[in-house]
This record gives C-alpha cells, structure tokens and sequence, in this order.
C-alpha cells in the first residue's frame, strides 16, 4: 500500500503567517503538522508515501521533510500545478499510485488516534472500493456529509449540504483501491471549480464499488486557521507531551504539571505552568509560561507572561505582561514599550518586527 499526503495548497486562512510557507509546516506542540501526519502513516506499516506539493511552496516542504528516512520510508514529491480539489491531487499522483490501494492523508488534518486498525482492515477486505472516516459533528453543513446504510455501508456523500440527512462529517483520511481512479475520470468539476473527492467517491458507489467507514471516536483537527492551529497545540500538549528536563532550570524557577525542556534551553527564575514544551536553545528568563504554550528552539522570553499561545523558532518576546491566544512567526520581535494593560492576541507573519505600548 502506498500513502498520499496533501501538502500544497496557499494557506490563505493562515495569512500572513503562510506568506513565508506552508501551512502544513506550522508547528503543534514543537512539531511540524506534517511531522505527525507522516508518523501516523509509518506507524501504519506505509512506507512508500506521495507528497503532494505546491510550486509556492514545494522547495521548503521538500528541504524540511528530505526523503524519508527520518522516518524510515521512501518519498516520493508530485507538484501539484494548482490546487484543483483533492480528486484533482489524486489525478495528479496518478502515474505515481499506478494501480495499488492507497491511503490519503490530509497534510493539514490531525486525527487522535493511530490508523493502523483501519488500514489492516481495508487490506484484508478485498471487496472494499474504498473505507473512509467519518466523525460526528454538530455543524455537518460546514462539511462533506456521509449518509450509510444499516450494512455499515456508505450510500451517499454531499459536499456542505443545506439540509443534511446525517451528521457524519468526512475526515481527511481515506482509502481507496485503483476503482477510484476510474470514477474520478467520470466526474467533472464542481460548481467552485473544483474536482471533489466527494463527487468521485459517489461515482465510484454508483459504478458498483463498495465503501464503507470507520466511525473516529477520538479528537480531529483541521488546522487551517488560527483558533483551530491552537486548539491543534492544546490538544497535541494536552495527549502526548512526556515531561522531561534535558535543559537547565536554575532553583529559583518552579515548573508545575507537565512541562518539557528541551537540551540547550534554560529556565532562569521563571514559572512554567504546563503542558508545556520549550524548545532546544530557548531561554525564559523573569518570565510565566503556559499552561497550553509550545516555546519553539531558540526563542527568547524576558519578562513577560506567555499563555495558551505558539512561538516559532527565533522568535523574541520582551517585557510583555501578558500575551495570550497568539501565534508568533520566526525571528518576530514582540516588545513593550509604555504602560498598557490588558492581554494581546496576535497572529504575525515571520521576520515582522512588533513595538507596542506596555510597561515603562
């Protein structure tokens, strides 16, 4: 089985942050988004991963991501010439899929649990066109909507339904064996101009093939805009950080709950409320920290407080009271400048350059 991960598109809802890159190289907790895509993949057993990739941004996916073998695997990179709907990027890898069954991954998409279980099952059930997951929701209009059948059988999909007949949202993670290559050569582009993934599932159902689903009773994350990037970072935190302290941390500094800091990074008379995870060579001086605050390598925090908030590599935070529900780009600076109170909530663009009123 071969895996195809999306990672091109422009990131528009994450402007200005995506104008310097992509959006699937944000990180969540330290880690770039398409970092944990990739482990879910190669915890799978799929080791022969696609990467669909935009010519804006392909060079940065393909210097940060390299070949694979951080992960043991083999990638293989697809330019996607403009981004046409996710049928569109599997027409688009179809010399690269040739004829073998496949796993689609959302780039951008986090999922709480491993795949491994529905990828077996899909191997080992022949018969099967395709297996999707679905997600209850409560706003199914927002969504690509699936209706099924008491067989455990998907009979129907509509892409953001008025009225919808279910509220199991598609996931962004699918599965499909090369019927589906077929049913996309039968569909044509939708009203936005787009070639949907839910018009080709329907074509392939219509034309005999079987579909059916794995219900995902666990967390799913779509990080396209800010609120949604740190929700990604609370949740991610909040599940996997394993406390550890591989940096220094002077004794006037107190850390409560789970908080991880990392080698090369010190902690001077600071308190760190976690989940928190404070990258290699930062350094949190006279500072507050967390809880929910992904510090990223080589960021500097000198007396400020920090919350619930995502610091890119390089960033500089300085005398800043209070600095919540942010996303701070590389290499920003963020400084006071005279008193102000209350809390800042940001979302910069990197290499930008912040003077603000604060303390002074």
């Amino acid at each position: 089985m071969k895996g195809l991960v999306l990672a091109g598109g422009a990131g528009t809802r994450l402007r200005p942050l995506t104008y310097a890159g992509a959006k699937q190289l944000i990180p969540v907790a330290n880690r770039p988004i398409l970092f944990h895509v990739l482990d879910n993949l190669v915890d799978a057993g799929i080791l022969d991963l696609g990467v669909i990739i935009s010519p804006e941004t392909g060079a940065e996916v393909r210097a940060v991501v390299g070949d694979g073998s951080a992960w043991g695997a083999r990638i293989h990179y697809i330019v996607q010439s403009r981004p046409d709907g996710l049928a569109h990027a599997v027409k688009t890898a179809r010399a690269y899929l040739g004829d073998s069954p496949f796993c689609m991954f959302l780039g951008d998409n986090l999922v709480g649990l491993r795949i491994k279980d529905a990828v077996e099952r899909f191997q080992a059930s022949p018969e099967l066109g395709g297996l999707v997951m679905l997600k209850e929701v409560s706003n199914p209009s927002s969504f690509g909507v699936a209706e099924i059948d008491d067989h455990g059988e998907v009979v129907r999909l509509v892409e953001k339904p008025r009225e919808p007949r279910s509220n199991l949202a598609l996931v962004g993670v699918y599965l499909f064996r090369r019927e589906i290559h077929d049913a996309i050569d039968r569909i044509q582009p939708s009203a936005r101009g787009e070639l949907e993934i839910t018009d080709a599932i329907g074509k392939l159902i219509e034309l005999g093939g079987k579909v059916c689903f794995e219900r995902l009773g666990s967390w799913w994350l779509d990080t396209g805009k800010k609120d949604d990037l740190l929700l990604a970072n609370d949740t991610l935190l909040d599940a996997w950080l394993v406390p550890e302290v591989r940096g220094v941390v002077d004794v006037e500094s107190q850390l409560i709950g789970r908080v991880r800091v990392e080698e090369g990074a010190r902690v001077v008379r600071s308190h760190l409320r976690g989940p928190v995870i404070v990258g290699e060579g930062a350094s949190i001086v006279d500072a507050r920290i967390g809880p929910f605050t992904s510090v990223g390598p080589g960021v500097t925090v000198e007396r400020s407080g920090v919350a619930r908030s995502v610091l890119l590599e390089g960033c500089r935070i300085a005398d800043v009271p209070r600095l919540e529900d942010s996303i701070i780009g590389r290499r920003v600076v963020v400084r006071a400048g005279s008193a102000r109170d209350g809390a800042l909530s940001l979302l910069i663009g990197d290499d930008c350059r912040i003077e603000l009123p604060g303390v002074g």
